[in-house]
């Protein structure tokens, strides 16, 4: 249910800041949003996994948290988030 190693790192590099960033929201939001989406699909297959959908709803509330962050310190870079990672319509 969690994101390999490279999936991980791939998320890392195309979102990244500067050269060893991996802790800044930008990267915190897509690596989020990775495993978000790894976790919707475990649940097609695994309907009744009431525990991972209580974790699965934790990490909604973290990624909003973080994206209503962003939206308050620089919105330039919300805006490029959320149209690089197709979150809103």
């Amino acid at each position: 249910m969690s994101i390999t190693k490279e999936a991980k790192a791939g998320v890392i590099d195309k979102f990244k800041l500067h050269e060893g960033d991996v802790g800044s929201a930008e990267v915190q939001i897509a690596i989020l949003t990775e495993r978000i989406l790894n976790l919707t699909g475990h649940f097609n297959v695994h309907k009744k996994d009431f525990h991972s959908r209580r974790g699965l709803l934790q990490l909604v509330s973290r990624r909003k948290r973080l994206i209503e962050y962003l939206r308050n310190k620089d919105y330039d870079s919300y805006k490029k988030m959320i149209e690089a990672l197709n979150l809103r319509k």
